[in-house]
């Protein structure tokens, strides 16, 4: 962790040490860890709704003539099936078939809005500068604060102070639109980073305390930190970047395929294709894989996996799951070793642990689906 005088502050920064937050240095910025403790927040998110500070995250607004074909050159994205309102995973890669980034993309009025990672962002509008077109304006948009409200509850909580064209309600997992939140202008969409429903929340930045304050006085709201946040995205089995993934895994080493929309697949024509198609077409040579723990001793990233003698893979993220009740994590296995069930182990400061290949979600996910159609195949 390092000083405080030398982390960036969060529009919210003052309000979480205010609601009794231990704040630490992630991604270059003070951020809460935890508040009331990392089990305790865990659980109350997956039975009620927990409000996140994710404000270090980019928010991009490109826009331009032929903005869509400029941004098909970068990810391997159809943007002819992303309509008004509708908002995609994606992935930022090198011509190697890395990941240099993942992101969500959503359709505005004549642009595309992006999200991406903190740790990344400058990094990713560098790139994204370099290898648009000249037409394509890049807005990153650094006076506005981004929340996610999750949880079973979530729902409930915020339509009591929403208003919009269409009520909130009409957001399914994956769409957005542009709601007042208590007379806030705010761009919502339903999706996050827990496996559970909930809202991606934008909002001004000198509005966040107003907005994080009216939904953490419902009854169903807490804050939560970044530490609950962690165990509840490897419960739910999704990537974490930086961790799970890097510029040395590819998509289909991630199990990401579905981030290559099905035009794509057929098409080619995004950085790092001909890897990747191969990789579609004949199977990667690893896999990202859950992994169950035997025993109570957490396996952590960066410990080795073993068939044996034979070290096979390398543990990528890893922890207490408290909805499961004990440690999970999720590695990198060679193709040889990634059946479910396969009996693996991890060394541990010297020791081995057991463990077996496990189906992710390590519980389901509670997303607010609609009826599945050709276009969300797509």
């Amino acid at each position: 962790m390092s000083d405080d005088t030398d982390m960036l502050e969060l529009p919210l920064g003052d309000w979480h040490r205010t609601k009794g937050a231990r704040m630490v240095s992630f991604a270059g910025y003070a951020m809460p860890i935890q508040y009331e403790g990392i089990m305790a927040e865990h659980l109350w998110t997956r039975e009620n709704a927990g409000l996140f500070d994710v404000s270090h995250m980019g928010q991009l607004l490109l826009s331009g003539e032929g903005l869509d074909a400029a941004v098909e050159a970068l990810l391997p994205i159809d943007l002819s099936t992303l309509n008004l309102g509708d908002q995609r995973y994606s992935l930022l890669l090198d011509e190697k078939g890395g990941v240099l980034d993942d992101l969500m993309v959503s359709r505005w009025p004549n642009k595309l809005f992006l999200v991406v990672n903190g740790a990344t962002k400058w990094d990713d509008i560098a790139h994204l500068r370099k290898n648009l077109t000249e037409a394509v304006t890049i807005n990153h948009l650094e006076d506005r604060a981004l929340l996610a409200l999750q949880g079973p509850k979530a729902f409930a909580a915020l339509e009591r102070h929403v208003v919009g064209e269409w009520p909130l309600s009409a957001l399914t997992f994956m769409h957005f639109g542009h709601f007042e939140l208590d007379g806030v202008p705010a761009a919502i969409s339903r999706s996050g980073y827990t496996g559970e429903d909930g809202f991606e929340i934008s909002i001004p930045a000198d509005q966040a305390e107003k907005v994080a304050e009216l939904l953490c006085n419902e009854s169903e709201v807490k804050p939560i930190g970044l530490g609950a946040r962690d165990s509840l995205r490897l419960e739910a089995g999704l990537p974490l970047y930086g961790h799970d993934l890097s510029p040395d895994t590819s998509p289909i080493e991630a199990g990401l395929m579905f981030g290559i929309n099905k035009r794509r697949r057929s098409e080619g024509g995004f950085p790092g294709a001909q890897r990747i198609l191969a990789e579609i077409a004949e199977g990667p040579p690893r896999k990202l894989v859950g992994l169950s723990v035997e025993g109570k001793m957490p396996v952590r990233e960066g410990a080795p996996i073993f068939a044996g003698d034979t070290q096979v893979g390398i543990v990528t993220s890893g922890g207490f799951a408290p909805s499961v009740g004990a440690p999970i994590a999720m590695g990198y296995v060679d193709a040889s070793h990634n059946s479910i069930g396969t009996p693996l182990e991890a060394e541990v400061r010297g020791k081995r642990v057991p463990l077996e290949v496990a189906a992710m979600p390590f519980i389901p996910h509670n997303y607010h689906r609609r009826a599945i159609s050709s276009q969300a195949k797509a």
